[in-house]
């Protein structure tokens, strides 16, 4: 008997508790103030059919009951999760670094959560990401590329879902998608004019792999630039390399074992040139006196190293991410907006 009224006692403590505990309700609020509900949804969202009293009286009482609005109706009732994902393939790279800093600054002025998935190059992990933010119904997705991703069917299928996608960066070589990217020639001529003008006659590319959109833009760009100032074009002057520390290390014992080494080299990405310059002083040769490289990125912390590379190659990440961010926030809003393509010419710093 005496444990049956303690159990009873507890189940209306706890009942007691819940009620306390529990969110207060818009139409809490409404009786508290004597208004009806629609007049306190209203004040909440700072309409402007609701006077400045009415508005501070709701806000007022509204705090002193610990409301929080109901995301779920929410979502619901205008068809949004108020959430964004971005999709890089790492997240430790200074160049994404600064992209991920403007993306969050745009999401954060327009009120929007940002999600953050790395695909590590691999195109298995950069579909299973796709599939859960797909399933999660993010309202829009940016993302560049993995160096390995080829297909190319999940456009489609975000399209078929209305998220829309918008890429930065490594983008892919389609019409009709919205991309802003950098234009990789306008670096890749200004570094081979200023080598050139220094002397050198034989000026290597080391690039990334062919299946990266990336990669073809920069050889291209280095034929073309090559060919402007009359300089030999030779194909064993054009190292490929997986990226990979390994790859990019026999990517030098390529040019170390070639009979007329070259001088000059332009490379990839920073991450390349480290690796690069890393085996140049381990055969032996001086930096920026036997071997001289330009590399795209400029990667910041350039300027606190012994013998930098001679020049490097902005692309300026901050400024495509935050356009990226723009143009998603646009078709967001507007669904039915004309796709846009928007680039940004890289420059030499020397």
């Amino acid at each position: 008997m005496i444990r049956d009224i303690k159990a009873l006692f507890l189940y209306k403590a706890l009942g007691f508790m819940n009620k306390v505990n529990k969110p207060a309700t818009i139409k809490e609020i409404a009786k508290k103030l004597k208004i009806s509900p629609s007049t306190v949804s209203r004040a909440l969202n700072d309409h402007p059919s609701i006077g400045l009293v009415t508005t501070m009286r709701v806000k007022k009482m509204a705090e002193e009951l610990n409301y929080e609005p109901n995301q779920t109706a929410i979502f619901f009732k205008q068809r949004k999760t108020f959430t964004i994902a971005v999709i890089l393939p790492s997240l430790s790279e200074p160049f994404f670094s600064f992209a991920i800093s403007e993306i969050e600054n745009v999401a954060s002025e327009h009120r929007y959560t940002v999600l953050m998935g790395q695909s590590l190059d691999d195109p298995d992990r950069e579909e299973q990401i796709l599939k859960t933010f797909k399933n999660h119904r993010v309202d829009g997705i940016l993302m560049s590329i993995g160096k390995k991703t080829t297909n190319l069917e999940f456009i489609e299928k975000l399209g078929a879902s209305d998220i829309p996608v918008v890429f930065f960066d490594c983008v892919p070589s389609l019409p009709h998608i919205n991309k802003v990217q950098s234009d990789l020639s306008t670096g890749m001529n200004e570094a081979v004019d200023a080598f050139v003008a220094c002397g050198h006659k034989i000026i290597a590319l080391v690039n990334g792999p062919k299946t990266l959109p990336a990669s073809e833009d920069r050889k291209v760009a280095y034929l073309s630039a090559m060919k402007r100032n009359g300089m030999d074009i030779l194909d064993k002057n054009i190292i490929e390399t997986d990226l990979s520390t390994e790859g990019n290390e026999s990517a030098m014992d390529s040019i170390f074992a070639m009979s007329e080494r070259p001088s000059a080299i332009i490379s990839f990405n920073d991450f390349v040139t480290l690796d690069l310059m890393k085996a140049a002083r381990q055969k032996g040769l001086v930096l920026n006196q036997d071997i001289f490289f330009i590399s795209y990125a400029n990667y910041p912390l350039w300027q606190y190293m012994e013998n930098p590379p001679m020049g490097r190659i902005e692309q300026f990440p901050g400024m495509q991410a935050r356009k990226a961010a723009e143009i998603l926030f646009d078709r967001i809003d507007n669904p039915e907006a004309p796709d846009q393509q928007i680039v940004f010419k890289s420059r030499l710093v020397m």
